[in-house]
């Protein structure tokens, strides 16, 4: 049973607990900013959008883990087959990134002395812009995308962890239509709202020390209309809801649980081979056929982040809550996983 959300309630309680774990279609949970310094310190805070089309796509993340923060700019070239990411990194950012405290509306803005990462917000349209230089081969990345038709549903879920205190307030949306502009060097590569999607990943929370992660997001247009996903699992008890679910015409549908079949050689996984995706209640089942592997491993002593967002082309089908079948044909999207100490 998902236990849905459907009323305006504060987030935690006064021990500092979830009021509610399960999901909702809309951001109904107030979420507050972290006060004491035990809470800047442990809080972990990032938006991070993609933007892509089936031939290229761009990655932008402003991360505050309250002892460490990062930037992210990331583009890939999928006709190609060739990414580029640089991550810059500081410590002791204690929550002095001010990162909003709701999705539906909120400036904001990262930079250091050779990049700047901003994201506009009036609730209306968001506007991602900023440049970091030495970028490729010492060509700099310029964007701006500005993302417009925001869903009226989305994926938004309260995951408790099995230690008291600890949880993950999370947003996915889906389905957002992008036009702009990436130039890197004399390079351009243009967003179009016939065929490009944005995609939000809004979080904040207290984790647990070590978790593994599996995350997977599509957007596209199925029979002229935008359709996507947000699979997930892995962390934290989800016995009250998953975060599965399917997007079409701007509305949610839930899916119960979803299996990543990640194929393996010599008991590793084998990221760039295909993968297979299943689900308990028989809804969805897609080939997804890896073309990117945007993988980072980073091993400092107590801190370890392992991860694997590999892009590729989803084939299957996909069933909605009324019955209705969607069928996916070379639509490109992203799997990955993630192992973390932090």
């Amino acid at each position: 049973m998902q236990k849905e959300i459907t009323e305006r309630i504060p987030l935690l309680n006064e021990e500092g607990n979830l009021t509610c774990p399960g999901f909702a279609r809309k951001l109904l949970a107030t979420y507050k900013s972290p006060e004491t310094f035990w809470e800047r310190f442990k809080t972990k805070q990032w938006d991070y959008y993609y933007v892509g089309n089936n031939h290229f796509g761009l990655c932008l993340t402003i991360d505050d883990n309250g002892y460490m923060g990062l930037d992210s700019v990331s583009f890939l070239d999928f006709d190609n087959k060739w990414e580029i990411t640089k991550s810059p990194m500081q410590v002791m950012t204690l929550g002095k990134k001010d990162l909003p405290t709701t999705s539906e509306v909120g400036d904001l803005k990262s930079y250091g002395t050779s990049y700047n990462i901003t994201f506009r917000n009036d609730g209306k349209t968001r506007i991602l812009e900023g440049f970091m230089n030495d970028f490729d081969k010492k060509e700099p990345i310029i964007f701006n995308v500005t993302l417009t038709d925001f869903p009226e549903e989305s994926m938004v879920i309260m995951t408790p962890f099995d230690k008291p205190k600890h949880y993950y307030y999370n947003q996915k949306i889906n389905c957002m239509k992008a036009e702009g502009k990436v130039t890197i060097g004399e390079r351009e590569y243009i967003f179009n709202k016939e065929d490009s999607y944005g995609t939000l990943d809004w979080g904040r929370g207290i984790w647990t020390y070590e978790n593994t992660w599996y995350w997977s997001s599509l957007s596209t247009t199925v029979d002229g209309e935008p359709f996507g996903f947000n699979l997930g699992y892995g962390f934290g008890d989800t016995s009250a809801a998953s975060e599965n679910m399917l997007f079409y015409k701007g509305k949610a549908h839930k899916l119960d649980q979803v299996k990543f079949n990640i194929p393996q050689i010599d008991g590793k996984d084998d990221f760039m081979s295909p993968w297979i995706f299943t689900s308990n209640d028989e809804r969805l089942h897609l080939d997804f056929l890896p073309i990117i592997d945007r993988a980072a491993c980073t091993n400092a002593l107590v801190i370890l982040s392992d991860q694997h967002q590999v892009f590729g082309h989803f084939n299957g089908y996909c069933i909605l809550d009324d019955g209705t079948r969607i069928t996916l044909n070379n639509a490109v999207g992203f799997a990955e996983k993630v192992h973390n100490k932090w």
